[in-house]
């Protein structure tokens, strides 16, 4: 559906990139110094062209880099950019977004940039993991931010140990994501929570692509106002999922993601694979989630295969007395195969609307979903909802005939 789109902004930002690179700027490079770092750093990138992190080099940040107003940049992190953890420091001067209350390590912004060179982006995120587990109000940073940039292009970077989201697309536009290898894992018995992937938010025209996710919570996440984004070629393990949304959630506003598409995903012990979740309930916002492809996903070990949940947070009865106000329409899941956890029991694929029509249009084709056990049948449940396609039949009362 969206993939002329996904081949006019790839090539379009690889040929403004490669036309930046030839430009014969100012170049730099930046070494370690044995203490704070980030200053330098940020030096750099505002003064020079095309910037320079070598090989066995690791740059060690002690405080926020606000690396905005760029133009013209390219980034070669060769080596590694690795955040101290002083969480007394960063919890008070971490920048911060009003959004979810986050607050991020690094900022950056601007138009036509470029970061790759196959290095790495440490958060230190151990020493976060362990304190969140008892204190659940932490403010923990998000590794890096892209805030108001268009045209920008992160390529064949790991980024590790985030002590919460990964990345953060706030008002961005034309952005391209690819070959990104990202590991958010804890090594003791204190989970690794939030740790998303991609939060998109009021961002245009997003691409993310080609990349191998590890961590514990959403893989890619649609926030509100979320248009024209891909998410393709993605290996995603112990996440939440592909989700689009929490949408609805704040009283007076209205959330849209349209044309949304996800393709060519393997999804392996997960909470969720294809998933859409919208608050119902008094006192939540309104919106509308469409024209979104789920296609070519195959998962196993995974709680919920497909997952539509409109009345998520909510119980059943607040849902039919308070529908959702976000309606989803146009919705297509298409080529699933593998199998559930078996959390589910049997399970596999859940369609899950508010009352009053509140869903509509939604195509099933070609689903091969079976739960964990070799003599177990697969149970398709669904709710307030009529579902077409080669496959709505599974869905039993459900299906549109």
């Amino acid at each position: 559906m969206h993939i002329p789109f996904l081949t006019a902004l790839v090539g379009g930002l690889f040929s403004a990139r490669t036309a930046a690179q030839n430009t014969g700027g100012v170049s730099c490079t930046v070494t370690a110094s044995g203490g704070d770092d980030g200053p330098t750093f940020v030096d750099a990138v505002q003064r020079c062209d095309s910037v320079t992190i070598p090989r066995e080099t690791t740059l060690s940040i002690a405080t926020r880099m606000d690396m905005t107003g760029l133009k013209n940049k390219n980034i070669d992190l060769l080596g590694t950019v690795k955040f101290t953890s002083n969480m007394t420091y960063w919890m008070n001067n971490g920048f911060p977004f009003e959004f979810q209350d986050q607050i991020t390590f690094w900022i950056v912004g601007g138009e036509n940039i470029l970061i790759n060179g196959g290095g790495t982006i440490d958060g230190s995120g151990q020493v976060w993991y362990d304190a969140f587990a008892t204190n659940s109000t932490l403010l923990r940073p998000i590794l890096l931010t892209l805030y108001q940039a268009t045209d920008v292009v992160v390529k064949n970077i790991a980024m590790i140990n985030s002590p919460e989201w990964t990345n953060f697309v706030n008002e961005g536009k034309n952005v391209v994501y690819d070959g990104i290898n990202i590991s958010a894992v804890s090594t003791s018995n204190n989970l690794a929570k939030n740790t998303d992937g991609w939060d998109i938010y009021r961002s245009d025209s997003i691409a993310i692509i080609n990349s191998n996710i590890n961590n514990g919570d959403d893989c890619v996440s649609l926030k509100p106002n979320s248009t024209n984004i891909i998410a393709s070629d993605l290996y995603c393990n112990g996440s939440h999922g592909i989700s689009v949304g929490s949408l609805g959630q704040y009283a007076g506003v209205y959330d849209i993601v349209e044309n949304f598409t996800s393709t060519n995903v393997q999804m392996y012990n997960a909470q969720n694979g294809a998933r859409i979740k919208a608050f119902a309930g008094p006192g939540v916002g309104g919106g509308i989630v469409k024209n979104i492809s789920f296609s070519f996903f195959t998962e196993g070990n995974v709680d919920n295969p497909l997952i539509v949940d409109q009345c998520y947070m909510t119980n059943a009865t607040e849902c039919t007395a308070y529908p959702s106000n976000v309606y989803i329409q146009d919705v297509t899941f298409a080529n699933f195969k593998g199998t559930s956890s078996g959390k589910k029991n049997s399970v596999v694929a859940s369609l899950a609307c508010s009352p009053d029509s509140r869903c509509n249009n939604i195509t099933v084709n070609d689903i091969f979903l079976e739960p964990p056990s070799a003599d177990g049948k697969a149970t398709y449940s669904c709710q307030n909802v009529n579902i077409t396609g080669n496959a709505a039949n599974l869905f039993g009362d459900c299906a549109t005939t």
